[in-house]
């Protein structure tokens, strides 16, 4: 192979500058069609050439070829769907032939796409082959069957500008600005390293290895565009990566940011991963054990086994055109204080071998304990506490539900009083009557109105929560779907602690404070909970507080026991 070879350039999509102003106006008359961030994402690799051979979103017989084989129908090695879904509706509207405008979420347009196939796939099948189970567990798999749109549309894609990125701009190459600095550096081998989490001390020794064994240069090639759901933001990893860019020699090694959308599909993600750095003129690539894994299945095994991912790479490499330099699992040997790869240590079982997993650091990050010094350097971990910090620090919502009249309001009031006392982060009650006022004054009573009342309060916690306050919300909040879903957007930020007031129907009609509940027998009062609509008894809440014959100060009480318990406020 010419040494050469990865560093000419290589085909982009882009029209000329003049071509492209022409465009921009005459897209005015086009079908427009709105980017999802992963279409952004995959629309900027296609026009830049990080996707290269690809000409466009792919055709049906290229996908139908692609999820079979991994290949195109000419052929050439392509591992990933790279295909542009859409509703049912939009799709409907269309000629085949015609030209679309696709633009980013604020309608600047980006492209134009002559739409040459349009077809509804078999996500099943894509699922059980591409990512090799049709397990909604994986990220994937679940993006495939409730997020992306259910009409695939394929063809070529003319490019008029790059998707505007407004962070860490410097740090943003395309694979011939990359090519161009290598040209200029004159590096003729440059080993890639994909990654999508903070660096600690041992990737840091995997990497300098990695260069040595390939006496290569080290480009250090972290995604930003769409990773794993819950993994750290790409803001916080990226000023991780600068932090420790000091610890590596600087002529000859590099940073650069990719904007791709990973899929985690283990095997065929390493290889798609080695066509993209050797498009970004790359001669080999460090490929992991458990490469681009997802985790576990819902049987709670692993996708992949931890060595696919290499015998996938290793078999296509010389097609590939890019060398797999293979991830050794490196751990710290406390004795020698240094990294040493565990296959290779000879006296495993005469010293001592330390290692932290990812679920480690995060419970050490979360309840603020130490992180030693041999496991990250000091800049890393001080930027991952920044963003995180423990837990008596940082912001939470507390949510009571149960039957009107069962004494929500009345405890979560005590409870706000006696966090105030506390002092050191702000509280919020968002309680009914306080909420149907300020932010659905507009709502009724019937189930959508009363889903759409939760939904919103869940949005203004999960706010609060996100900045650092202790919401507290006490709604009935009937359905156990609804519930669910706003745990889910709060936990994204800070601890969700369900409460529920598990006070009977019979006393809370007996109570009747607010003579709801006699309106409702007389049937006034439609679609009532407990007497004409049903509670869902919440299955497995942080707390069930029962309030006949106990004070409300003593309820209060056990809540604060369950958050103290549970690190959130000091002990």
């Amino acid at each position: 192979m010419n040494t050469q070879a990865n560093l000419a350039p290589i085909p982009e999509l882009y029209v000329s500058y003049d071509s492209a102003q022409k465009m921009k106006v005459e897209a005015g008359d086009l079908v427009s069609h709105d980017l999802t961030p992963r279409q952004i994402c995959d629309l900027e690799l296609l026009m830049n050439g990080g996707f290269n051979p690809l000409k466009g979103f792919l055709s049906e017989a290229d996908y139908n070829s692609v999820v079979d084989t991994m290949r195109l129908t000419d052929g050439s090695l392509w591992p990933m769907p790279i295909t542009l879904d859409v509703s049912e509706d939009f799709a409907g509207k269309l000629e085949i032939g015609q030209d679309i405008a696709l633009r980013d979420q604020e309608g600047v347009i980006l492209a134009t796409m002559t739409v040459t196939d349009r077809w509804e796939p078999n996500k099943a099948h894509e699922a059980e082959k591409v990512f090799g189970a049709d397990d909604d567990a994986h990220p994937a798999v679940n993006y495939l069957h409730n997020q992306a749109g259910k009409i695939y549309l394929g063809g070529p894609v003319t490019g008029i500008q790059q998707p505007i990125h407004y962070d860490f701009r410097a740090r943003r190459d395309t694979p011939n600005e990359l090519r161009a600095y290598f040209r200029k550096m004159g590096w003729r081998k440059v080993v890639a390293f994909q990654t999508r989490n903070p660096l600690h001390r041992a990737h840091q020794e995997l990497t300098f290895r990695a260069a040595r064994e390939a006496q290569a240069n080290l480009l250090i090639h972290p995604v930003v565009g769409l990773t794993k759901p819950g993994d750290v933001d790409h803001f916080t990893r990226v000023r991780c990566y600068e932090a420790v860019l000091d610890q590596y020699p600087a002529a000859t090694t590099s940073m650069s940011l990719l904007n791709l959308a990973m899929r985690m599909a283990g095997p065929r993600e390493a290889v798609w991963h080695g066509l993209i750095r050797k498009n970004h003129g790359c001669t080999h690539f460090i490929v992991g054990r458990d490469h681009a894994g997802p985790g576990s299945n819902s049987a709670g095994e692993d996708f992949y086994g931890p060595y696919d991912a290499q015998e996938l790479f290793r078999e296509h490499q010389e097609e590939m055109g890019i060398e797999m330099v293979d991830f050794k699992h490196m751990v710290w040997v406390d004795e020698r204080a240094q990294y040493e790869a565990m296959d290779e240590i000879k006296d495993k079982d005469d010293v001592t071998i330390l290692n932290i997993s990812g679920t480690e650091l995060r419970r050490r990050l979360q309840e603020g304990l130490e992180i030693p010094e041999w496991f990250s350097f000091p800049q890393v971990v001080q930027e991952l506490r920044r963003t995180k910090p423990p837990r008596n620090k940082q912001g939470f919502t507390v949510f009571f539900t149960g039957f009107s009249g069962s004494g929500k309001s009345t405890i979560a009031n005590a409870l706000m009083v006696k966090l105030m006392e506390m002092g050191g982060r702000p509280v919020t009650l968002l309680d009914g009557d306080i909420v149907r006022k300020n932010l659905s004054s507009e709502l009724g009573f019937s189930k959508e109105h009363r889903d759409l009342n939760i939904r919103r309060i869940g949005y203004v916690a999960s706010e609060i929560t996100k900045n650092g306050g202790i919401a507290i919300c006490a709604p009935i909040a009937p359905y156990a779907t609804t519930r669910r879903a706003v745990r889910e957007e709060i936990e994204a930020f800070g601890a969700f602690v369900e409460v529920h007031v598990a006070t009977s129907i019979e006393e809370c009609e007996r109570r009747d404070r607010k003579g709801l509940y006699k309106l409702a027998r007389e049937g006034k009062i439609k679609e009532f909970t407990g007497i004409s609509d049903p509670y869902d008894v919440p299955q497995n809440p942080e707390l069930s507080v029962e309030t006949e014959n106990v004070d409300v100060d003593n309820c209060a009480h056990q809540v604060l026991l369950k958050l103290e318990s549970m690190g959130l406020i000091g002990g």
